[in-house]
Formats: C-alpha cells, structure tokens, sequence
C-alpha cells in the first residue's frame, strides 16, 4: 500500500445496504496457524481471512521451517510444520512488525526447538497489555528467559512440566499461551479464572483435534493434561462475530441495511440483545444475519463491557458511533481496557457530544475505578455528524472512524486505513459493494 493508499476519502450520508461475508475469526485464526507448530503431521485451516495477522504468522512459520501453502478450496491453507528449524533473530523482527501474535510462538517453539526468540512487540494502543504475564507463566512450566536488547531468549533444558496457574484477569491472550504450552507439557496444567471466548473454545477444538486433552469447567477452569506427541488437525475457522458486529454498527448509524453471510446467531447473542434494545432490527437464517435500521428514533442505553458471555469490548467502539444518533443519553462503561475510549474525541470534532469520565459509570466490578482512567462515557444525541480530518487510531475505533465518516454529512479524509487491514478483509471491497460513496486518492472504489 503506497502512502496516497493509505488515505480515504469517505463521503458521507448515504445509507449501506447490501451483502458482505465475514469470514474466519481474526481472534482464532492466527492462533489455529501457530497450533500447527505443535504438530507432528500436516494441518488444514479452512475459512482463513485474507487479514495482515494471517500474513504476519504465515511468514513467521515459513521462517520456522513451516511450509505453509493454499488448499483446495478458497481460504483454506495447509501447514506443514514436519521442518520445523530455528529462524534468524533479523528476519523475526522484520517479519513480526507491529503484531503482538509472536508471543504465543513461545510455547511450540520450546517444544519443538527447545529455545525461542521473542522481539519486542506492538499491537494497537488501546491501554496496557503487559507481555510479563507470559513471561511469568513460561517461567512456571520450566523455561529460562534472558532479556537481550533485541528481545528476549527462551530456552527449555528440560521437558516443560505442567503446573497451577491463576489469571488475574481473564485475559484471552495469557489463557492461550497457557493452553498452547501445556499441551506438550509432561504432567497436568491446571488454569483458573481463564478466558472462555468462542474463539479460546475454538482454540481448543483445534487442539483437541490434535490429540490434546483439554477440560473445560463451568467455573473458567481449565485443564490440561499434557500428552507427548500430537498430530495434525482439519478445523474450519469460526466466523468473525467482531466483524459481524461492526458491519452491524454500520448499518445502524447509516440507516442502511446490510446482509452478513457467515455470521451467527451464537456467539454473537449478547450483541443481538443490546442491538435490539437499541432500536435497531435484525433477522437470522442458516446462512448469515441480517441487520437494519428500521426508522424511527433510536434508544439511549446503559452499557458495560465484559470478557464473554458480557458485551465484548471490540463491540463498543461501532456501537459508539451508532450512538450519538440515539435521543438521550447513552452511559458507557469499558472494564477491559483502559484507554479504549480515546477515539471519541474525533467523533466530538465530528459534531458528537461524547463525554468522558474517570469515574465507573455502571455497577460491573472494574479495574479501573481508582486508576485515573478515561474510562466511562456519556454520549448525548442525536447530533449530527460532519465530515472531518480522522487519523485511525487503532484497529476497532479505525472501524469506527469509517462508520462516523459514512455516516456524516461531507466529506472526511481518513488517514491510515491501512491499520483496518489488520482485522477486517477485503474492507475496500465491501464498501463498494455496500454503495458506499468512497475513494482512494485518484481511483474511484464503485
């Protein structure tokens, strides 16, 4: 992408309607990929998205010696981990970018090699997500780790060894480092207080498929019982509910009218409740949801974010913008990062009336209540929306600069799309399809 591609001028107030397709999970996919390394024969991943993340892995298992080619079917990829070698600490770096996915090579890489190599890490700047944890816990299952300028070093003397880990928090990134280390580990890794996302339950299917034996409480407790060998799986990916939703959003602060192909009732159901109570209509069938405004005034609403089965946080920045269209005021309460707020102040130049709070809007347990945080939201509407200068701050509210401008009367210049790469496919596409009044400097999308 050159750097005049980087720009999109977005003009707004025309309604979306259309189809689109989502496609694997942005969340699982990845992580599916990096599974792979644990194997001792080849593994099938079907419904892969065509998404930077996916890139990002594909080159870093190629540099491990994975071969990695497409399969019979569109979006499907075969992983052939049988060479698995160690790779040049430059071409990690290179290859590793900003995406924080490199992380979870640890544990496969222990296994297979018997040592890793960690760059520093990146990934969207939505408030702390500390890589000690991870350090913490391969620690605990028998890694040594040394810190160098360049990254850190693991190495395994031994064979990993089960152990008994507490989560702090639910995170969804240390329970997949956790499941992705014991399940090669000797002995019985017991997890607590884990995340139980559809895409970790994903995560573990795959696993399972593998030869792995996982044990899913009811209580976020996992267990695993380690196993000396595992084979290859064929898994076809769930669909991205996050995308899903965010086409969603889109049809609601545009009042359009948009028809998602692979997107599910399940894991998306929480979503489907507060879509509902915000006014806004949907219908599903066996293949895919469709999602409308049906006229009218929207509602203002109470919300609070949650690790699943709560309203998952990269929900609340698309519903954000559908928001400042809703009569009254609409409270928000983000619990699971801290800073994911910051992307309001765009839509307030927008012509929103969003204001921000340190104080815990809502009765949910949160962290950040006595930390300083910008992280309750008051959202008066409806205001309408004017065309602005947007510079994307991260991969959701990026999205959600995208609806605004869609949504806005004029015209807005949004810079660094390229970001949107990261999570949602074929993106460009799907405006156009959608009728969406937008174009790349100097070429037309529709």
């Amino acid at each position: 992408m050159t750097v005049n591609d980087d720009v999109l001028l977005v003009h707004g107030g025309t309604p979306l309607e259309g189809e689109i397709r989502v496609r694997g999970a942005k969340n699982l996919v990845p992580k599916a990929m990096v599974a792979a390394l644990l194997g001792s024969a080849p593994s099938r991943l079907r419904n892969v998205p065509d998404i930077r993340d996916v890139r990002v892995v594909r080159g870093l298992l190629q540099l491990h010696g994975v071969t990695v080619r497409p399969g019979d079917e569109p979006g499907e990829l075969v992983l052939d981990p049988t060479h698995v070698e160690s790779a040049n600490v430059a071409d990690i770096d290179a290859h590793a970018g900003s995406s924080r996915i490199p992380i979870l090579f640890c544990g496969p890489l222990l296994h297979r090699l018997g040592h890793a190599f960690i760059p520093g890490l990146g990934g969207c700047d939505i408030g702390g997500r500390p890589i000690d944890f991870h350090f913490d816990v391969l620690r605990q299952f028998g890694a040594t780790i040394e810190k160098r300028a360049d990254g850190q070093y693991l190495e395994a003397p031994q064979r990993l060894r089960g152990t008994k880990i507490r989560l702090p928090y639910p995170s969804v990134g240390a329970t997949e480092q956790v499941l992705l280390t014991a399940v090669l580990a000797e002995g019985v890794t017991e997890l607590s207080n884990a995340a139980v996302e559809p895409e970790i339950e994903d995560l573990i299917c795959v696993l399972q498929k593998m030869g792995a034996i996982i044990a899913m409480d009811t209580d976020r407790t996992i267990r695993i019982t380690g196993v000396d060998k595992l084979g290859g799986y064929t898994h076809r990916a769930l669909p991205d509910r996050l995308e899903a939703a965010s086409w969603a959003s889109a049809a609601l602060a545009t009042e359009g009218n948009i028809y998602v192909h692979g997107a599910q009732q399940r894991s998306m159901m929480t979503f489907l409740n507060t879509f509902r109570k915000v006014g806004g209509a949907f219908e599903i069938d066996d293949e895919g949801i469709r999602f409308w405004h049906p006229g009218g005034q929207l509602k203002s609403i109470a919300l609070e974010t949650d690790v699943h089965p709560g309203f998952q946080t990269d929900w609340q920045q698309p519903l954000v913008v559908a928001l400042t269209q809703a009569t009254g005021l609409s409270i928000i309460h983000e619990t699971v990062y801290e800073s994911r707020l910051g992307f309001t102040s765009a839509l307030n130049q927008m012509g929103a009336h969003i204001q921000l709070y340190r104080e815990c809007l809502g009765g949910s347990d949160c962290r950040f209540g006595q930390r300083n945080f910008l992280h309750s939201a008051v959202v008066s509407g409806p205001t309408k929306l004017q065309g602005a200068d947007l510079v994307i701050p991260d991969l959701r509210g990026g999205f959600s600069y995208l609806i605004a401008a869609l949504a806005a009367q004029g015209t807005s210049r949004v810079h660094g799309i390229g970001l949107i790469n990261r999570g949602y496919e074929n993106f460009m596409e799907k405006l156009a399809e959608l009728g969406a009044k937008a174009e790349l400097p100097g070429k037309a999308l529709a």
